[in-house]
């Protein structure tokens, strides 16, 4: 069953990168007494998710921290290591929060994975953009298909805030 708005998120586990290396987090501690603006690609590097969306949120990230939100974070179903560099190569680093969901287990506990395996890239989190308040889903806008991003993309995120916080 797929989350929706007014649900609370899982107990989930991402990986993050710190000074002393990867570090698990809880999704207790990402949004518990927190406005977060979350979104979800399919892969780092990938086309859509490299020149299009999170290009969006880079360029908008002030933006939507001055409309009151403590976080802007970006999941994807790919290892730490490499998300940590695709925030270094696209600007992100310092600006948006990247949580690595390697196993896929968030994208299956809220039900927005995807099966890409026949495009031999296994198991991934559908392309999405959520407003989550103190750990309860106030928004959330799903792509139809994974290169689409006009309903996830940063720009509608930010007309999201006003009427969702």
């Amino acid at each position: 069953m797929t989350i929706k708005i007014g649900d609370t998120l899982p107990n989930a586990t991402f990986t993050i990168m710190t000074a002393e290396g990867p570090k698990p987090i809880t999704t207790a501690e990402i949004f518990k007494g927190k406005k977060v603006a979350m979104f979800a690609v399919p892969g780092a590097y990938t086309p859509t998710c490299h020149k299009s969306h999170m290009p969006g949120f880079v360029d908008r990230a002030a933006e939507i921290k001055a409309k009151g939100v403590d976080a802007v974070v970006c999941t994807a179903v790919n290892d730490i290591f490499v998300l940590t560099q695709w925030a270094k190569d696209t600007g992100a680093e310092g600006k948006i929060v990247m949580l690595a969901d390697g196993s896929a287990a968030f994208a299956k506990q809220t039900g927005l994975e995807i099966d890409l395996m026949s495009f031999g890239l296994g198991i991934r989190s559908k392309r999405y953009a959520m407003l989550v308040d103190d750990g309860v889903v106030k928004a959330l806008n799903v792509e139809d298909a994974p290169p689409s991003h006009g309903v996830s993309s940063a720009e509608t995120v930010c007309s999201l805030i006003d009427r969702s916080f």
